[in-house]
């Protein structure tokens, strides 16, 4: 199984761009994650309407139908693989490092957002990977393959 993982897009509509790049990297994934940050409610609708398996959390930065709409922490079962989703709170440098405290044991996987870097971390049994920022003029996410081990390929799309 193949997820396209992204964050912080801080978009108020869906752009050409956007649509573009929707259309060559994410809709062909298994799976799209949104690690919370989509800022308004027309993103998170179109990448629902648009993609057959979306799974999005709200970020500090979402407007209110967001919150409304998506929950702060999710747990999902992928590929037999338990994966937890959240955007993230607080300090930066050290929220990689308190993500599998806050979620508890058990986690394969842990994706969040919040801090804009690309990073894959291993804490014990558990992978905590921040796709990075979709926004700005250096835009990045991460593919990740859930077979029997976890694979991560980072990928930046200068604009």
């Amino acid at each position: 199984m193949r997820l396209a993982v992204i964050s912080d897009t801080h978009l108020s509509a869906p752009t050409r761009w956007f649509k573009n790049f929707f259309e060559e990297h994410l809709l062909p994934a298994d799976v799209l994650i949104h690690c919370g940050d989509m800022t308004d409610a027309c993103v998170c609708d179109f990448l629902a309407q648009n993609h057959p398996d979306f799974y999005g959390v709200a970020g500090n930065c979402c407007d209110w139908r967001i919150h409304e709409d998506l929950p702060a922490v999710l747990h999902l079962n992928l590929a037999g693989k338990r994966v937890g989703l959240t955007h993230g709170w607080g300090d930066r440098r050290t929220l990689p490092a308190r993500l599998p405290e806050a979620f508890g044991p058990g986690f394969d996987l842990i994706l969040f957002g919040h801090t804009h870097r690309q990073i894959a971390l291993r804490f014990g049994e558990t992978l905590v990977v921040n796709p990075g920022s979709l926004s700005g003029t250096e835009p990045r996410m991460a593919f990740i393959d859930l077979t029997t081990d976890i694979s991560v390929n980072f990928r930046e799309f200068p604009l």
